[in-house]
């Protein structure tokens, strides 16, 4: 069992599983886990028998029939990677949204994740109020895991899209509307 990450989430994880795995592989592209999580998840990893740490590692590739049964795992301080034997993949490298090439009239929380719908209205100009997935820029809209309050899985990513192509319509008719 395999956990890729330095942060807290990938540290619960793997003292989580070690629970029902007899070894787990925690693989951290850092050096330390010092800078990324929480002293004492820290002291509780080096402390777990069955929890194990690669730091200066990542997965280059993985592979097996039907089902995930291998690992290629790229040590950043040797000089070739290695094949290790998987039987799950678990990866909680965070989201940090890469929103600041946006213009300001798009607004972002605290975080960097837009706007969008009801959270949008406080900064949005009248006389209507922004349709679900509509940002603070009129007929820009934003769906998946870079806005704000999303659920952050692909399945409601793909959703969020195929009803943002729907408001766009509805938005165009709007605007023809008007003119």
């Amino acid at each position: 069992m395999f956990v890729v990450g330095g942060g807290n989430s990938a540290g619960q994880a793997a003292l989580h599983l070690a629970g029902y795995a007899g070894q787990v592989t925690l693989l951290v592209r850092s050096r330390s886990l010092a800078a990324s999580m929480s002293d004492y998840l820290t002291r509780e990893i080096e402390h777990a028998a069955n929890v194990h740490v690669r730091y200066r590692s990542e997965v280059a590739d993985g592979g097996g029939d039907g089902r995930l049964e291998h690992l290629l795992i790229r040590d950043r301080t040797l000089a070739g990677p290695s094949l290790l034997p998987a039987a799950g993949l678990f990866i909680l490298i965070g989201a940090e949204p890469f929103t600041g090439w946006l213009p300001g009239a798009i607004a972002r929380d605290q975080w960097g994740f837009i706007l969008t719908g009801p959270d949008a209205a406080p900064h949005w100009p009248p006389p209507r109020a922004p349709f679900p997935f509509e940002t603070t820029a009129p007929g820009v809209f934003a769906v998946g895991d870079v806005r704000h309050g999303s659920v952050k899985r692909v399945a409601s990513a793909v959703g969020e899209g195929s009803i943002a192509v729907r408001l766009v319509h509805d938005y165009l008719a709007l605007a023809l509307q008007a003119t």
